[in-house]
């Protein structure tokens, strides 16, 4: 079984393929929101401490699960532990029900794109302009199945010749690109005498003022629910990409690398749309999240730029579709891994048969804003249509699930001493085990309690 699995050629192709699975959407459009919401400063501390503890502990986790049973995450935990193969099943049904909606998101970023290097920018400006596209009959669905076309062919190609092959390219591009735009977002100048550099400060200076004890814990919450969005956790992806790993290389190692290239581009993430949007709209502009923020404000922003902000818009779609690309692949795999090792399928058929679920679940997702419109209350308080129910059954209770039952498997029936063999199994320094231990044992299931009762509006 192992001499035929599919590999990364290397530790850094392994890395980046992992990074550009971890930098998605949810750093895009998420973290700069909560930054600007929680605190600016204040949110980025609670959540680099975090990265450094609580999504490590989950990150390393996954990938050691992965590599020591050489198996996605459908089949590695029942690998592990016979009685905890469900585990399995619902971190494979997690990319299953995240697949059609990612890629029908993926699908509007294409059509932003195409806006912008078709002279359609300033249409795209216009109030109504996002509502139009997403409630229309034909035109979602079309860019939804072009991005999922996409999608399909480079996890087609395999791990190395399609996922690896595609990150080593796409991932640089899109370092450059961030950087690029994060240093434009600084020198820009605004209305009502605003600029970009104030904005930056609004972003990284920690603001205390009124925060209470309840303040805090909410921002701590939000933090540790969008490590969820950035490190690729709880949905299967890590323990597929840590069965492609060799055993020969620094497990350890590629997992820090993995976590400074996510935290950095997150910090990123919030250089590039928070001085630009305070600049031209304030902080009443932050108050967009998700779609919202990326759709409908930033459009707007790079509108009052003039000419050049057509070009740093399409610079900007560019870069989220690049980003979006490589999350929605590591998606797939995580779905077409789990049905080879399980049903023994050729890759082909996994991706044809996957492909076929993500479109129809997708179209349904889509006219879930016209045909088949309705408003539902979820229990956190959030109106939801068909998308939110998917985000939210996959995000919010599938997830915490998932992590909570691997930290109890890992904790208390396999043990930490486990999972720390197999990441130290060619002699390498494990300089954070003993808070390993403290976190996946006491710590990590907490904090993810928290957040599930969070999820069905405890808090």
């Amino acid at each position: 079984m192992e001499s035929k699995r599919n590999t990364f050629s290397s530790a850094f192709g392994f890395v980046l393929a992992s990074a550009a699975s971890a930098v998605g959407l949810g750093n895009i459009w998420r973290f700069p929101y909560l930054a600007a919401k929680d605190g600016g400063g204040v949110f980025l501390l609670v959540y680099i401490i975090l990265a450094l503890t609580f999504g490590f502990t989950l990150l390393i986790s996954e990938v050691a699960i992965g590599r020591k049973s050489r198996q996605s995450a459908y089949t590695a935990y029942g690998t592990l532990h016979k009685k905890s193969g469900w585990i399995g099943v619902f971190a494979s049904a997690i990319p299953f029900i995240i697949l059609p909606y990612y890629c029908l998101i993926g699908g509007w970023v294409l059509k932003y794109f195409t806006a912008f290097i078709s002279g359609d920018a300033a249409a795209s400006a216009q109030d109504g302009y996002f509502t139009g596209f997403i409630t229309s009959y034909v035109s979602p669905i079309v860019f939804d199945v072009l991005f999922l076309g996409a999608t399909a062919f480079v996890v087609y190609k395999g791990v190395e010749k399609g996922i690896e092959r595609v990150s080593r390219i796409l991932m640089p591009v899109l370092l450059v690109l961030v950087v690029g735009i994060s240093i434009f977002s600084l020198t820009i100048e605004g209305e009502g005498g605003r600029t970009g550099l104030q904005g930056f400060a609004v972003y990284i200076i920690p603001n205390f003022s009124g925060m209470s004890f309840k303040t805090f814990f909410y921002i701590v919450v939000d933090a540790m629910g969008q490590l969820f969005y950035s490190i690729s956790v709880a949905m299967g992806i890590m323990v597929t990409y840590g069965s492609y790993f060799s055993r020969e290389s620094n497990l350890v190692k590629s997992v820090n690398q993995i976590e400074f290239f996510d935290t950095l581009v997150a910090f990123l993430a919030g250089v590039m749309i928070i001085p630009a949007v305070f600049a031209f709209l304030g902080m009443e502009g932050m108050q967009n999240s998700g779609p919202g923020l990326m759709f409908i404000a930033l459009p707007k922003v790079f509108a009052k730029m003039g000419a050049i902000g057509t070009i740093v818009g399409a610079v900007f779609f560019l870069m989220v579709l690049f980003a979006a690309l490589t999350s929605s692949v590591s998606v797939m795999e995580a779905v077409v891994s789990g049905c080879i090792d399980r049903f023994g399928w050729e890759r082909h058929r996994a991706v044809v048969l996957e492909g076929v679920f993500a479109l129809v679940l997708g179209i349904i997702v889509c006219l879930g804003y016209n045909v088949f419109y309705f408003e539902a209350t979820l229990p956190n308080g959030v109106t939801a249509q068909i998308l939110d129910i998917f985000d939210y059954l996959s995000n919010y209770i599938l997830m915490p699930v998932v992590a909570i039952s691997t930290c109890i498997l890992i904790g208390w029936i396999l043990k930490p001493e486990t999972i720390i063999a197999e990441i130290t199994r060619n002699g390498e320094h494990f300089a954070r085990k003993n808070l390993y231990v403290i976190m996946v044992k006491y710590i990590a299931p907490l904090l993810l309690t928290i957040l599930l009762l969070g999820a069905f509006g405890v808090f």
